[in-house]
């Protein structure tokens, strides 16, 4: 039996990974509110590691970064003017790297990334951070329908256990996969690790 086919190798999209010197990254949601209490998530602290480590390789290629933080105001677990809302300090933005507030989980809705981007004329972007299912997956699927060829890399994400419709436990991991699945269908590559990303 051959493996099932997905919807970009029958449209002919091709499944090679955005090379980081061609490229914007962009760092979602990369916030404490996921570290820590009711929002932790599984592999959380493995993610943000791989997350340094793509910053490492992005700021060393040259390629513009762009940090996402997701605010929902005062009081939240997404107050960025608290710490729980702050950027965890191991992927923290540098020097003049922008960041946008949003407070959808797509990253392009009532934000100025779309004109960011426009202005430093990348069409490439490759994306990290938190949660696989929700801000990522939904800020892929929004890039697509701007038409930018993107790449996610899977291990500088995670997520976290929920409950199912029929009252069973979805685990993070399962959760984890059939995310980055369903996105790599047809919105965008998923790229394992920091390491499969050409230069």
């Amino acid at each position: 039996m051959s493996l099932p086919h997905t919807l970009r190798d029958v449209a002919g999209l091709g499944t090679e990974p955005c090379g980081l010197a061609e490229s914007a990254v962009v760092m979602i949601d990369c916030q404490n509110t996921y570290r820590q209490g009711v929002m932790q998530l599984v592999g959380v602290e493995e993610a943000l590691k791989e997350g340094q480590r793509l910053l490492e390789r992005a700021r060393a290629a040259g390629s513009p970064i762009i940090h996402i933080a997701h605010d929902s105001g005062p009081g939240s677990l997404y107050d960025i003017t608290a710490e729980i809302g702050r950027i965890a300090d191991l992927v923290a933005p540098q020097g003049d790297e922008p960041t946008v507030i949003k407070n959808f989980p797509n990253s392009f809705v009532k934000t100025d990334l779309h004109e960011r981007l426009q202005a430093m004329g990348r069409q490439k972007l490759i994306f990290a951070g938190f949660m696989t299912h929700m801000c990522v997956n939904s800020t892929a699927r929004g890039a697509f329908s701007l038409g930018y060829r993107t790449t996610v890399v899977g291990n500088a994400t995670a997520t976290r256990d929920l409950p199912g419709p029929d009252g069973t436990v979805i685990d993070a991991r399962s959760l984890f996969l059939v995310s980055l699945s369903a996105v790599a269908d047809l919105f965008t590559v998923v790229a394992n690790s920091v390491d499969d990303l050409p230069n």
